[in-house]
C-alpha cells in the first residue's frame, strides 16, 4: 500500500508512458484507489470497525497481436518498470490473435453515490439489524454480516486515446447464517446488496429481515413427497441464477465457442412476453464503463420476450464479427410485473418457493438437474413447510419460455433489481 494520496491521472499517464517505452504496441492502464469503511458482525455481535485503503495498477499490453495482463500494488517507477518488463515477456510468449485490441477514443468522467461513509449511520444499521434478530428471530445466528461504505476511484488510459475516470461510492449491507434449535439447525442462508442511502430500517434492505424469518422456518424440513411436475416461484436470489445463465449465453465465451443457444436469435422470441431485461448502469456501486475501456450506453437485452441484443466485448466482436455491445460489470433490471407475490404463490397447485438453486453448470442445451435450497413447499396455493433434499430438473431455455407470472414486488440489490418469477413445468423428485 502506498502512503498518502496519489494523483490517479498522473499515475496512469506515467504507467502508460512506461508501457510504450517498454515496447508495447497497444496498452491499457488503470490506476485505482479504494477506500473501505466497514463494521463487521460475527455470531450476533458487532466485532470490528475498520478502514482500509489500497492503491493498485491494472495493466494490459499487446505485442504483435499477443496480449498479457497483470495488476500490481507497488506503484513506484522502479516497481512498474520491473513488472512491465515481465509483462512484455509474457505477452511475447502468448498466442497471437488479431482480435486483441484496446479501446480508442472513449471519454467519460463519472461521479456518483455517497463520496464519504457515515460510520455512525453504519453502526446504527448494525444495531437495528441485531435488535430485529433478537426480537423477531432469536433462533437465528448471524454468523457473518457487515455494513460498509466503499469508495472506488480510478483513471483509465489507453494508447488509443481513451480517457475514463470515475469516483463511485455506495453503502452495502449483508447477513449470512443459520438458525438453530437445540441439536437441529437450518441450512445456511444469505442476502445483501448495495445502496446509495441507508436511512431506512435495516431489516427492509435487500430482504434481510425476511431472510432471517425464513431461515428460522427452515430448522424443520420435510421432503416434497414423491415425483411430480409443478411450478416454482423463484425468489430474486434464485432468479439471479437464471439471469446468470442467460447472460452467459449472450456473451463472449459462449458466442466465441459456438455453444450459445441464441447467437442467431436476435429479433426472435426467446422468453415469455412477461420477461424483459434492461441495463441500469447507474445503479448503486456500478459505473457505466466496461472492463475493456468503453463507455456503456443503456441497452435493452430482452423486450417482452424478444431478444434485442447480444453482448460481445470488443474482443468477442472482432473474433465473431458480431456487433460490439459494451456492458458494465453490473447494473441489470428484470422489469417488474403486475402480479402481487401473494397472488403468485396462491396460483400454484403444487410446487415450491425457491430461495436458491444449486445445480452446477447446465448442459450445452440448457438441461439441468439440481437441488433447491432455502425453499418451501406450495400446495393448493398455500405456503407450507421448508423442504429438504428436493431436486428439480428442466431446461434453462424452456424455463424462460414457461414464465407464467412476474411479481410487482422487486428487491433492489444495486448490481441487480429483480422480481419474483413463477415458472411452470418443472420436474420435482
Amino acid at each position: 500500500m502506498m502512503q498518502g494520496t496519489i494523483n490517479l491521472q498522473d499515475k496512469a499517464q506515467e504507467a502508460l508512458a512506461l508501457m510504450t517505452a517498454a515496447g508495447f504496441d497497444q496498452a491499457q492502464v488503470t490506476a485505482q484507489h479504494v477506500l473501505l469503511d466497514e463494521l463487521n458482525v460475527n455470531h450476533n455481535e458487532p466485532t470490528l470497525l475498520r478502514s482500509t485503503e489500497s492503491h493498485k495498477l491494472l495493466l494490459t499490453g499487446l505485442v504483435d497481436g499477443r496480449v498479457a495482463s497483470t495488476e500490481m500494488a507497488d506503484l513506484s517507477a522502479e516497481g512498474m518498470r520491473e513488472r512491465m518488463a515481465a509483462l512484455f515477456d509474457d505477452a511475447k510468449s502468448a498466442p497471437r490473435d488479431e482480435a486483441n485490441a484496446v479501446s480508442s477514443g472513449q471519454k467519460a468522467s463519472i461521479v456518483q453515490g455517497p463520496q464519504a461513509g457515515d460510520r455512525e449511520l453504519m453502526a446504527d444499521k448494525v444495531a437495528e439489524l441485531l435488535a430485529f434478530r433478537a426480537k423477531h428471530t432469536p433462533k437465528m445466528m448471524v454468523d457473518e454480516g457487515d455494513a460498509k461504505h466503499t469508495l472506488r476511484r480510478w483513471h483509465t488510459l489507453t494508447t488509443g486515446g481513451s480517457d475514463l475516470s470515475g469516483s463511485v461510492g455506495c453503502y452495502s449491507m449483508g447477513a449470512f447464517g443459520t438458525a438453530r434449535d437445540g441439536t437441529k439447525s437450518s441450512s445456511f442462508n444469505y442476502t445483501g446488496g448495495d445502496a446509495n442511502d441507508l436511512s431506512g430500517a435495516a431489516p427492509d434492505y435487500f430482504g434481510i429481515g425476511q431472510m432471517l424469518r425464513d431461515t428460522e422456518r427452515m430448522i424443520e424440513t420435510t421432503p416434497a413427497g414423491g415425483k411430480f411436475v409443478g411450478d416454482v416461484v423463484l425468489t430474486p436470489n434464485a432468479v439471479e441464477s437464471l439471469l446468470g445463465w442467460l447472460q452467459g449465453q449472450l456473451s463472449d465465451m459462449q458466442l466465441i465457442g459456438g455453444s450459445s443457444l441464441y447467437r442467431n436469435s436476435v429479433g426472435e422470441a426467446i422468453a415469455s412476453p412477461l420477461f424483459s431485461l434492461r441495463s441500469r448502469f447507474n445503479a448503486p456501486g456500478v459505473a457505466a464503463v466496461s472492463s475493456d475501456g468503453f463507455v456503456t450506453p443503456d441497452v435493452t437485452i430482452v423486450e417482452q420476450g424478444r431478444l434485442v441484443s447480444l453482448t460481445p466485448s470488443l474482443y468477442g466482436s472482432r473474433k465473431t464479427g458480431l456487433k460490439h455491445v459494451p456492458v458494465a460489470a453490473g447494473g441489470w433490471d428484470i422489469a417488474a410485473g403486475t402480479t402481487p407475490l401473494a397472488e403468485m404463490v396462491g396460483g400454484v397447485k403444487r410446487g415450491a418457493l425457491v430461495g436458491r438453486l444449486s445445480m452446477g453448470a447446465p448442459a450445452a442445451n440448457g438441461n439441468f438437474s439440481g437441488v433447491i435450497k432455502n425453499s418451501f413447499l406450495i400446495e393448493g396455493g398455500e405456503l407450507g413447510t421448508a423442504l429438504s433434499e428436493v431436486m428439480i430438473a428442466g431446461n434453462m431455455a424452456q424455463m424462460l419460455r414457461d414464465i407464467v407470472a412476474v411479481s410487482r414486488e422487486v428487491i433492489d440489490g444495486g448490481s441487480t433489481r429483480l422480481p419474483w418469477i413463477r415458472i411452470s413445468n418443472l420436474h420435482f423428485s
